[in-house]
């Protein structure tokens, strides 16, 4: 499977195999929110299965540190721009410049 077709779900699937960690360990690992509960071994299999998506960067930055995955790729699969860079983005025309930017350097 190429990088281009690769969903959010697939890559944390592959990445949880890869580690030898199955759905209810993995979901062990993952906190719902700072000082929270783990997220449900279902709730996981619904994210791998592309039935849901991360509702939060704190989730994607977890799925990232446990699977020893980048973030940025993780971010990219989940169609979210972080709330840190969102935050910082003010200038218009430099949002712009730089999403043109991203998608020729991402697309050649």
């Amino acid at each position: 499977m190429s990088a281009q077709s690769m969903t959010f779900g697939q890559a944390i699937s592959k990445a949880r195999k890869a580690k030898g960690l199955s759905q209810k360990e993995l979901a062990a690992l993952v906190k719902k929110e700072e000082g929270g509960g783990p997220i449900s071994p279902q709730y996981l299999n619904d994210i791998e299965h592309d039935r849901r998506s991360p509702t939060s960067d704190h989730l994607i930055k977890q799925f990232a540190t446990i699977l020893d995955e980048d973030e940025g790729y993780l971010f990219v699969l989940a169609g979210k721009i972080p709330d840190d860079v969102r935050e910082k983005a003010k200038d218009r025309d430099k949002i712009v410049k730089s999403f043109a930017n991203f998608r020729k350097n991402i697309t050649n």
